[in-house]
């Protein structure tokens, strides 16, 4: 496992804005394949479920980026 997760790091240190955006569009698409295949009666269900997951991951993600912005922009302002 240990070896996955490093050729997962160097991938991922070699990847550049266009390939962050193919991985978002393939993680997109999975989604919406997974929910066309959920069942008319578990469906709300699954759609709450996937908002609790949304709002958990993606909550950190834009804090973490809006507080490299804030540095980056910190650092343009003193220069």
């Amino acid at each position: 496992m240990k070896e996955l997760i490093g050729y997962a790091e160097k991938f991922k240190s070699q990847m550049n804005l266009a390939d962050f955006a193919l991985v978002k569009f393939c993680l997109i698409s999975i989604g919406v394949l997974t929910g066309l295949g959920v069942p008319k009666k578990h469906r709300k269900h699954a759609s709450a479920i996937a908002g609790v997951v949304f709002v958990v991951t993606y909550a950190p993600l834009m804090t973490k980026f809006l507080r490299i912005v804030l540095k980056n922009s910190e650092t343009t302002i003193e220069k």
